[in-house]
């Protein structure tokens, strides 16, 4: 190509040459240098903002899984539709840094998070030393971006937990939650629970569940004897429950959106799987013990990009944000086997990754990934086959059946994460990034520089 046609490549076309380049080298040298190739063909590679989407649990089974039953084998979700698609490791470690070959959401949050491996079960803090490493909110933040994350779980949960946060167990959400977490407490001189870290922070956007942790009462220092929620708001918080509350909410102050007690109720309902399987059966698109007054996570995301968006402009800076948004009840319906409350959770995740595609079709200079922290247990099997775990049948959209089994530990126990390597796929600068097969702790490097964090 001559040197004046290659000055004339566009963004767009520089994708394409890259993708181009990918499968052209891929076979014959490898996903490496296809990587190489790929980074030499996309021009600039400073993003002003970053989106990262987490389906908690949603490996390609649970992809495939939802594809299959909402738009057909043969039809894609929007988070088919990214330019450049990889693979990603999501081990954990143990204390002494040997591989743990299954990871739990705290331990792989904390890679991407931080860029450091720790063992199961701790929030930002290494493996051996429990030391806090910061994480990339924190850097965000430092470098005067606004930020956010939102979820369908408790704000205190693991994945949410692991950008604002450092205790030694996850299970430390709340004041009154502190038993693992000795060191971590106000008491001890610590930076207390995971809520209370939260709002310390000051996080210009926190929307998901868990009220009852803020509801909790503070039991040392400044806020003692205050709930996490009077915590927030003496710290300049607008407080919201609902949808209305949500959309109503204004930019200049940080927001803690509050939506139910624990998780977020899921969006679709069914029979669970059982031993033998289930009748053929239909999901219902509705939840009964959903409040209309919810809102949905696409709607969460959509308002979250206009606070921080807003919050940067009034004040003229020349950052954008970061913002991270997890759906994840893929992960706790897979736990439970209930394949409708999967496929109904994924759907609602695809719908928040098509709202941050769609803001970045508009600010080109947006690097949007969608990616998983672990795989989980569900599996599409033949009509024929009698598993000996749980299993249902599902008619899909197209009309056809649809066997899922969850055989990853005894029926009547919570169903297992798995060990295998999960999708990652990106748009946007640095996005050739995601290519081959790359661990959770390079995500970390790939944000981190595409927003040239100090």
């Amino acid at each position: 190509m001559p040197r004046s046609a290659r000055r004339r490549l566009t963004p767009a076309v520089a994708v394409v040459a890259a993708t181009a380049a990918v499968v052209a080298v891929t076979s014959a040298a490898g996903a490496f240098d296809g990587r190489q190739q790929a980074a030499g063909a996309i021009r600039g590679g400073k993003a002003k903002n970053v989106i990262l989407l987490i389906g908690d649990g949603m490996g390609d089974s649970e992809i495939t899984l939802a594809r299959d039953y909402t738009v057909g084998a043969n039809g894609r979700l929007d988070m088919d539709r990214f330019p450049l698609t990889g693979e990603y490791t999501t081990y954990a470690v143990h204390a002494d840094g040997t591989p743990d070959y299954v990871t739990d959401s705290a331990a792989s949050g904390t890679g991407w998070a931080t860029g450091v491996k720790t063992v199961n079960g701790r929030i930002s803090k290494t493996p051996g030393s429990d030391k806090p490493v910061r994480t990339l909110l924190e850097l965000a933040q430092r470098n005067g971006y606004a930020t956010g994350s939102v979820t369908t779980a408790e704000l205190t949960d693991a994945t949410p937990a692991v950008l604002a946060s450092h205790v030694t167990d996850r299970s430390c959400q709340g004041p009154a939650d502190m038993a693992k977490c000795p060191s971590d407490t106000l008491a001890s001189g610590g930076p207390g629970s995971v809520a209370e870290q939260s709002v310390n922070h000051k996080v210009d956007v926190l929307f998901g569940g868990g009220k009852q942790r803020f509801d909790q009462r503070v039991t040392d220092g400044r806020f003692k004897g205050r709930t996490v929620t009077e915590q927030a708001r003496s710290l300049g918080y607008q407080v919201v429950t609902d949808d209305a509350g949500m959309k109503a909410a204004e930019p200049g102050k940080p927001v803690l959106g509050l939506f139910a007690p624990g998780n977020v109720p899921v969006e679709w309902t069914g029979k669970p799987a059982a031993t033998g399987g289930t009748a053929p059966q239909r999901c219902v698109t509705s939840n009964p013990n959903r409040p209309s007054t919810t809102p949905s996570l696409a709607d969460s995301a959509a308002k979250a990009i206009q606070l921080l968006e807003a919050k940067q402009r009034r004040h003229h800076s020349r950052q954008g944000f970061f913002l991270q948004i997890e759906g994840a009840s893929i992960d706790k319906q897979d736990h439970a086997a209930d394949p409708c409350g999967q496929i109904g959770e994924t759907a609602a995740f695809d719908r928040a990754v098509k709202v941050a595609r769609a803001y970045a079709a508009k600010h080109p200079d947006t690097l949007v990934v969608t990616t998983a922290d672990h795989g989980h247990t569900s599996q599409i099997v033949p009509l024929e086959a009698t598993p000996p775990g749980l299993s249902s049948t599902l008619v899909t959209d197209e009309g056809q059946q649809l066997k899922v089994n969850y055989s990853t530990n005894t029926p009547g126990q919570s169903q297992e994460h798995t060990g295998t390597e999960v999708r990652i796929a990106a748009q946007g600068p640095l996005a050739y990034r995601v290519l081959g097969v790359t661990d959770q702790t390079d995500l970390f490097t790939t944000i981190r520089e595409a927003l040239r964090l100090r």
